[in-house]
């Protein structure tokens, strides 16, 4: 007699059905753009009376996105404020030193303005001298 070989089945035979996949890690907590909040900052700076700082960070921040294969806006706008805005405060300050020295030695000739010439203490205890 010739019977046919026996395979033995599986004690645990697979399920036909597969194991759901296991849900992705969540995203770091950490800066995932490189320089953004440097950005940012730079920008802030640039447009309050710190326009030097907001530069150099502007710089920084590029930098470090650049590196990192970004494009950081906010630090270009920075650095553009920051020069625009520093130009108009150089400006700004050398019209107001100007206009006041021509103010203070227009008020120095209306003191001499009738008085004949010499020299003269005012009350401040200044001494001039008209011409």
């Amino acid at each position: 007699m010739t019977d046919a070989p026996i395979t033995p089945e599986p004690v645990n035979p697979t399920p036909a059905y597969s194991a759901p996949a296991a849900t992705p890690a969540p995203a770091p907590a950490g800066d995932t753009f490189p320089g953004k909040t440097l950005g940012i900052v730079a920008l802030v700076l640039s447009i309050l009376p710190f326009q030097l700082v907001g530069i150099i960070l502007g710089f920084v921040a590029n930098g470090q996105s650049k590196a990192a294969g970004f494009k950081n806006t906010p630090a270009k706008a920075a650095i553009i404020v920051g020069f625009v805005l520093g130009a108009i405060s150089i400006i700004a300050t050398i019209a107001i030193i100007a206009i006041s020295a021509a103010a203070v030695g227009g008020a120095y000739e209306a003191i001499c303005e009738g008085q004949a010439p010499g020299q003269y203490e005012l009350t401040t205890g200044e001494t001039i001298t008209c011409p």
